[in-house]
């Protein structure tokens, strides 16, 4: 079973300082900043997928590259401009979630081929229209007319897309987009893919389904695969079905949902081989919007909030020094959040205090944690989440790992 992980230009500062929470003025991001798969062993996934709206933009605006970045992009190729070892491969798609209220996905055949082609690819997947919707098996009711057009929209584009490549010679393999409200719908869509002559599908529009939906539609197109026909789940992370998913065909998925619940997630931030934890909120003072307003309203004293900051920070490091008791760390913090949060929102430090007491950071055998202690657990700015979600990763391989796949 293969993970790749979604690229959204997710990188870390190697040089940050985290005391002063400032990068080196020598810093070039693209030059220096690093990857997941430069910053954790073992590598936590098998490959990338990059979206084309991701570096080019969509109906939304502009992705998630600069002019310049996406320009590099275009002239190293995809392994270079990540400077992905040799393990890991590339999938492309086009990013159907950028384009899903519009009629039809707003690139061409021609140019998709491009993209995949001109940057070196590995595997591309079709163009294709998601579908958000689903059916029981059994069920009366009617899918929506919509659903129906989007399907049929999603195999006519594959259809051109499989008949250009073989037209071109292009030496990416082609991966045919699945769409579909149910079961039935799904296996229609494979079925119809196989015949065109794909042996690699990608199931989209799954990611709200619940995984015993998702194994009706497996069992369903489990009448109709053959068996050299190999699924790939776009956006779907559920380790604990993965066994089960892989008996029905699924070889591969992509997922961002370990490395965002980092800092999406309301409590499960900081994963582990079996649990998850709250990461510890100790937001900049000018970086906070509801506390720099109170700044301004003059209801907070930013020298107070200064100072309230400062004191988390610093006793959270010297609780992992331990130099300092767990109740003085409490109390800095229920200090800072009454400034942050106010009266009316709920406190989080019940889950503060069984994060500081499990310690969890202490005993993970990954680089990151291992290099910056504590401060991996504090909520505060992009270079400690993202290391948070880097660790994630960690523990997802890990997991994945453990698996068995018979």
């Amino acid at each position: 079973m293969k993970f790749y992980f979604p690229d959204s230009q997710d990188l870390v500062s190697p040089t940050y300082d985290f005391i002063n929470d400032e990068y080196s003025p020598y810093r070039v991001r693209q030059r220096d900043d690093v990857y997941a798969h430069q910053a954790v062993t073992p590598i936590p996934y098998d490959g990338i997928l990059v979206s084309k709206a991701v570096v080019d933009g969509s109906m939304k605006g502009a992705g998630k590259y600069s002019s310049p970045q996406r320009e590099r992009f275009y002239r190293l190729g995809v392994r270079n401009f990540f400077r992905l070892p040799e393990t890991c491969s590339t999938i492309g798609d086009c990013g159907a979630f950028n384009y899903i209220d519009e009629e039809r996905p707003p690139y061409e055949v021609d140019e998709v081929l491009d993209f995949y082609g001109r940057c070196g690819f590995d595997a591309g997947i079709s163009i294709d229209h998601i579908i958000f919707g689903y059916i029981p098996q059994g069920s009366d009711t009617e899918p929506d007319a919509a659903w129906i057009n989007r399907q049929q929209i999603s195999l006519e584009l594959a259809e051109d897309f499989i008949t250009a490549i073989r037209a071109s010679g292009a030496r990416f393999e082609p991966v045919g987009a699945a769409q579909g409200w149910g079961p039935h719908s799904y296996a229609h869509s494979v079925q119809e893919l196989q015949k065109m002559g794909y042996r690699r599908i990608a199931l989209g529009g799954m990611v709200p389904l619940k995984s015993h939906e998702i194994l009706a539609c497996l069992r369903a197109i489990d009448a109709i695969r053959t068996p050299d026909t190999e699924l790939h789940l776009l956006g779907i992370n559920r380790v604990d079905s993965m066994e089960q998913f892989a008996r029905h065909g699924v070889t591969s998925f992509d997922s961002t949902s370990a490395f965002r619940q980092a800092f999406m997630d309301d409590r499960n931030n900081y994963h582990t081989a079996t649990d998850s934890y709250t990461a510890i909120r100790v937001p900049q003072v000018d970086g906070n919007p509801q506390l720099k307003r109170l700044i301004l309203s003059g209801s907070v004293s930013q020298a107070h909030a200064i100072t309230a900051e400062r004191a988390c920070l610093r006793a959270l490091r010297e609780f992992d020094r331990e130099e300092t008791p767990l109740e003085e760390v409490l109390t800095a913090l229920e200090t800072y959040e009454s400034l942050v949060l106010g009266s009316k929102k709920k406190s989080y430090l019940e889950y503060y205090e069984r994060t500081l007491s499990d310690a969890p950071w202490r005993t993970c055998p990954c680089a990151l944690c291992d290099q910056h202690g504590v401060e991996i657990v504090i909520f505060r700015g992009s270079e400690r989440n993202k290391r948070r979600g880097f660790h994630n990763l960690t523990v997802l391989e890990a997991k994945m790992r453990s698996l068995t796949f018979g």
